[in-house]
């Protein structure tokens, strides 16, 4: 049979006087075409390792020597009906090992089992079962949240649950005596700029807030009348949120004070890390050093009246209020509160509101509001 490109784009070769060699094009094509078949249809090369599964089985490895160096585990179960395991470290010391959920592994295209987001952040670092019962049951709340949703952005979260027994036994300027977020980036006292919008919001309200103040104080200060009276006398407070709970009664009495806290974009208000409400200190109090529960919130002091000889010291930093403007107090630090004034100078009075911190993130704020919820 008589092979011929004449259907193929070839340009002409005057030189030659006549179409190129037909059967050589012919077989270069033929051996292209099969060399393409080839490539296509070989299965990878064996003992080649993809870099993802290399990974993946050094990570498998790594986990395989931390199980191994426990020496014995027991299975038991918490209050949510979740398994978990109690194991002895390297130290010996006896931990509580995280319990997985189904959702946490997923099947591969491969085939092979794949780990959720910060998954081996979490499932292999024990849990102390020596923690104070405190801790236990907050540990069990956050098995509980991420059950419901997700164990993903939790990491910083459960290792400060790990570590908070290890920080109250420690002496330091920032020690928080209920929960401390690692990781976070704090100082005694904020510039305004972390919370710009809020504090605009309640200094533009101060006036208001001020005059239902003065109404609320000239009926009395008594407990009948919605006050509560902490430490030393001359001390009390007139709260609209008392960790996490609304003061129905207290609201009403400020109903514009109350519509400004709710107009306010990180106020504290679903869990009992949260706080609002009027502080009063008389004059010659001096409170002693004490540390906040947390160092995820920060403490806004609104200044209504504010005797000159009144201080603030927060991690040895001293600062004053001011009328009609606002502190952002990080009260996980180290603090002391004085009035120095005489009795003609009146009480200092501030409007405190409790903020998120700036730097937690806001899958955070919703497992701390599950964590820490009032009905915990």
């Amino acid at each position: 049979m008589q092979w011929t490109l004449d259907f193929l784009p070839l340009p002409p070769c005057p030189e030659l006087g006549a179409q190129p060699l037909n059967g050589l094009l012919w077989a270069l094509l033929v051996l292209f075409l099969w060399y393409c078949y080839r490539v296509g249809s070989d299965p990878p090369v064996t003992g080649r390792t993809h870099p993802g599964k290399l990974k993946s089985s050094c990570v498998r490895s790594r986990q395989m020597s931390r199980s191994s160096s426990c020496s014995s585990t027991s299975d038991g179960t918490d209050a949510g009906g979740s398994t978990t395991k109690t194991a002895l470290g390297d130290s010996g010391t006896p931990c509580i090992a995280m319990a997985m959920g189904e959702e946490e592994e997923e099947e591969d295209t491969d085939g092979g089992r794949r780990r959720g987001y910060l998954t081996p952040v979490l499932s292999h670092t024990l849990f102390p079962a020596q923690a104070p019962p405190a801790s236990k049951k907050l540990y069990s709340a956050l098995q509980e949240y991420a059950k419901r949703y997700s164990w993903a952005g939790m990491g910083r979260i459960h290792k400060g649950l790990r570590d908070q027994a290890r920080l109250s036994d420690r002496s330091s300027i920032q020690k928080p005596h209920l929960f401390f977020l690692p990781d976070v980036p704090s100082i005694p006292f904020f510039p305004r700029d972390a919370h710009r919008h809020d504090i605009e919001v309640l200094e533009a309200n101060y006036p208001i807030i001020l005059a239902e103040f003065q109404a609320v104080y000239q009926r009395g200060i008594d407990t009948k009348l919605g006050w509560t009276c902490q430490g030393p006398k001359g001390q009390a407070v007139f709260p609209l949120y008392n960790a996490g709970v609304c003061v129905a009664a207290n609201c009403r009495a400020c109903p514009c004070t109350y519509r400004t806290l709710l107009s306010l974009r990180t106020f504290i208000s679903s869990n009992s890390l949260g706080a609002a409400g009027f502080w009063l200190l008389g004059p010659g109090v001096t409170l002693g050093g004490g540390y906040g529960p947390t160092n995820t919130r920060l403490r806004c002091h609104l200044g209504l009246q504010t005797p000159p000889q009144c201080e603030l010291v927060v991690g040895g930093e001293p600062q004053c209020w001011s009328d009609g403007h606002c502190l952002l107090v990080d009260d996980s630090f180290l603090h002391t509160v004085s009035h120095n004034g005489v009795a003609e100078d009146g009480p200092r009075v501030i409007f405190s509101v409790d903020l998120w911190h700036p730097n937690v993130a806001a899958a955070e704020r919703q497992a701390l509001d599950y964590i820490f919820s009032p009905e915990q």
